[in-house]
Formats: C-alpha cells, sequence, structure tokens
C-alpha cells in the first residue's frame, strides 16, 4: 500500500485511541442516593457516567477529570435506578370510544398514538417496561426506541397475547357473527396444545421478547365471565415448553384462582393481576417461585371508569365493578405470605404517565416503602432476566437513572415527583 495511504489510517488509529482515553464523563452529584443495593440511602454521592453505563459510585462530590466532563447537580434529589413497569400496553390507552377504535383506526394510527405513550412513560421515569400484548405495533415501536428514532422505554413485548376461541385475547369477542370469522394462531388464538406451540412460534418469528398467555376471562374483553379458566393445564405446559425451547419467559393473564394454578403448575413465569388467588394458589406460587405482577391502579381505574354511564359496554361493566377493587387486598396477602412480587401497574387501563402511583397502593396494603421501590427496579429487573444490566446503580450496569423531589423511603409519594430521567447516560428529563 503507498504511504499516502498508510498515514492518514495511522492518523484515525491514534485518533480514535485519543478519543477512547478522553471519553466524556458525566457526574451527577446526589444529595441522596438508594442504590437499591441495600435498603439505606447514603448522602453526598457521585455517580460517575460514561458510554451509556455507570462507570463508578464515589463518596462525596467528586470533581470532573477531564475538561469536556459535565457535571449534574441533583444534591437536593432523592437519585435512583430507573424504574420498571413489568406490565403495560403502549398501543392504546382508555376512553369512552375505545372500543369503536378497533374499526377506525389503522395501523399507522396506533403506531402514532403509541409515541406519544412512550414518551409520557419515559418522562414518568420509567426507563423499562414489558409490553404485554397488542397488535404487534409494539414491536415495531421496540426496534424504533431502540435504533433511536423515537423516544421511549426500552421495551420488552410480548407481541401478539394468546388465549383461546372466545378468551379474553380473541380480537373479535363482541362483534357480529359475519365479522368473527375464524382467527387462529397468526392472530394469537389458539385451542389445543398443537396450536398453542404453532402460536408461540409465531410471535417468535415475529420477535417477541416473551410470550403472553390469558389462562382465565379478563375484564375489559366483551365476554360475559371474568375469572373462569380457558385453557386447561395441558394446553398451558404446550405453550410453556414451546417457548422455554426458544428461550422465552411466560407472563400469564389470570383472574380465576383455577386458572392461575393451572398455569403456575405449567410453569408460567409470571402471574398477572391474580385477583381472585386463594391460599392455595399462594402456596403453588411459592412452591414453584412464580412471580407475581399484581396491577392494583389497573383495578381502581376500570371500577372508576365504570361508575361514569356508557364508559364500558354492558357485558364489561359488571365485571369492572365486581373484580376491579379486589386487587389491593389480595397483592397485600400475597405480599405478606411472601410471593415474590415485581412492579407492574397495566397502564394503557389507565392513563399512560402516572405508573407511579402504583407505588402509593402498594404502600398502603402493607409494603413498605422501600420494598415498593425494589419491586420496581431489583426485583423487576429479575424477573426480565436483566440484573446484569438493570435494577442497581453500580459500576458496570446500564445508565438508567431517576431522580425525584423529596424522600420516598419516607413519603412514597415522592415517586410521583420525577424530576430527573437519564436512560442509558442520555438525560430525557432535567428540572
Amino acid at each position: 500500500m503507498p504511504f499516502s495511504f498508510r498515514l492518514p489510517l495511522a492518523l484515525g488509529g491514534l485518533l480514535l485511541a485519543c478519543t477512547t482515553a478522553h471519553a466524556q464523563k458525566t457526574y451527577l452529584h446526589c444529595g441522596r442516593l438508594l442504590d437499591m443495593r441495600s435498603e439505606r440511602a447514603q448522602t453526598e454521592m457521585t455517580l460517575v457516567i460514561e458510554k451509556g453505563r455507570v462507570l463508578a459510585v464515589e463518596r462525596g462530590y467528586s470533581t470532573p477529570a477531564g475538561a469536556q466532563d459535565k457535571v449534574i447537580d441533583l444534591k437536593n434529589r432523592t437519585v435512583l435506578p430507573g424504574l420498571i413497569d413489568c406490565h403495560v400496553h403502549l398501543e392504546n390507552e382508555t376512553s369512552k370510544d375505545n372500543y369503536l377504535k378497533e374499526f377506525t383506526q389503522n395501523p399507522a394510527d396506533v403506531a402514532f398514538g403509541s409515541l406519544d405513550y412512550a414518551r409520557k412513560t419515559l418522562l414518568a421515569g420509567f426507563t423499562t417496561v414489558r409490553d404485554l400484548g397488542g397488535s404487534g405495533v409494539n414491536i415495531a415501536l421496540r426496534n424504533a426506541i431502540n435504533r433511536g428514532q423515537v423516544t421511549g422505554p426500552r421495551v420488552f413485548t410480548a407481541g401478539k397475547a394468546i388465549s383461546g376461541t372466545g378468551g379474553h385475547m380473541d380480537p373479535t369477542n363482541g362483534y357480529r357473527l359475519d365479522l368473527m370469522g375464524m382467527p387462529g394462531p397468526a392472530d394469537g388464538i389458539a385451542n389445543g396444545p398443537d396450536q398453542g406451540r404453532q402460536a408461540v412460534r409465531e410471535q417468535y418469528k415475529r420477535g417477541a421478547d416473551l410470550i403472553k398467555i390469558a389462562s382465565t376471562g379478563g375484564v375489559l374483553s366483551v365476554a360475559k365471565d371474568g375469572s373462569a379458566p380457558q385453557f386447561t393445564e395441558a394446553e398451558i405446559r404446550a405453550v410453556v415448553e414451546t417457548a422455554r425451547d426458544l428461550g422465552l419467559a411466560v407472563a400469564c393473564h389470570a383472574h380465576g384462582a383455577e386458572g392461575m394454578k393451572r398455569a403456575i403448575r405449567a410453569g408460567v413465569t409470571s402471574i398477572e393481576h391474580g385477583t381472585l388467588m386463594d391460599d392455595e394458589t399462594i402456596g403453588l406460587m411459592k412452591k414453584y417461585g412464580t412471580w407475581y405482577v399484581p396491577t392494583i391502579t389497573a383495578g381502581k381505574s376500570v371500577a372508576d371508569s365504570a361508575t361514569i354511564p356508557n364508559y364500558y359496554p354492558p357485558l364489561v361493566t359488571p365485571k369492572a365493578l365486581a373484580i376491579g377493587p379486589k386487587l389491593q387486598a389480595t397483592f397485600g396477602r400475597a405480599y405478606k405470605a411472601g410471593v415474590k412480587i415485581a412492579f407492574g401497574t397495566d397502564a394503557a387501563v389507565f392513563r399512560h404517565g402516572v405508573n407511579a402511583l402504583e407505588f402509593r397502593y402498594m404502600v398502603e396494603a402493607g409494603m413498605p416503602p422501600v420494598e415498593a421501590l425494589r419491586s420496581a427496579t431489583v426485583r423487576a429487573a429479575e424477573l426480565l432476566g436483566q440484573t446484569s444490566n438493570l435494577g442497581t446503580l453500580e459500576p458496570g450496569k446500564l445508565a438508567d437513572v431517576v431522580a425525584v423531589q423529596g424522600d420516598p423511603t419516607q413519603d412514597i409519594n415522592a415517586m410521583q415527583q420525577v424530576r430527573f430521567v437519564m436512560k442509558q447516560g442520555v438525560v430525557y428529563r432535567q428540572e
């Protein structure tokens, strides 16, 4: 190679080395730091951020080492890891005409709406979410966020959720007979173990990060029963085994006890809602190590909305009034019994961006504030299988950082006063 070509390459290599050696660092001066490795806050601490990860956690307010480094003053804030909501639906949001939107919105409309919901979620301090079912737009949204094209939390998505014909996830519930058609595994409808396997593989093919099933009826589906079992144990087991082969966890929507028991014995990773769980269900969850994602806020929200005339279809209203108010007490029993709990809200059933209300309801039901915070950080990271990246503020972890006004270990309502949000080293909110 002629010398004239070698020299620029050599200089380029030198420039790259210099850039690497003096990569810009961000110093967060934290008045109170909840790193979540322990239950106690540390005062006057510095987080050093480099290349989207935590480089160091230092005592005192450290001085930047390089001229290009910057300092962010959070001395009058409480700083903690980015929050994780393990149950959201970023494609939609409750409204009085929500059921009509199925016939008036195109996929592009859903996609543009999801951008606003994702942005609100991130600005509320939730830097990571599990999206547990939509049309498939949620997969495209995840990809756009990962590419940096749009603003939103880190998304782990189930794509389309899976249930049986007439089940909670059947997209044609309540339709006229001539509109119902015969939705199948590609639409998230599976009857029998073989179709269950096919439905899992379909979502895997489309890019889902996990699988979501409904083993019982639900509140907001246009069907009369919200709690009866809707999958056999054999059907659930086929789903779980197929998902496990593909490296996917299985989240299970369930309200009624029998549907939960079948799902737990079949090996699902988590029970979502769990409204009517009994003592036997709690015992099985502890035996199998099944996670519980309670979604108390959703229960309260649907009960409130059901009091508004014609907010829901006639089949939905009595279910919302009967099931919604029971979630908080169920959560309290499960927590006191020692069930593993990860934070989740079912945002979309209520408006996006107020996810932190769940903390208040958890504390009201008997969970100490620090444990409620751990459910949305350390515990949620465990459920996601992301403990090497998320859940605590320590060297090597992704630089997902939230700061709030006040001290949430003393007043959990401080979690509704988010003043700073950083995701993977990028600041999205600073007040």
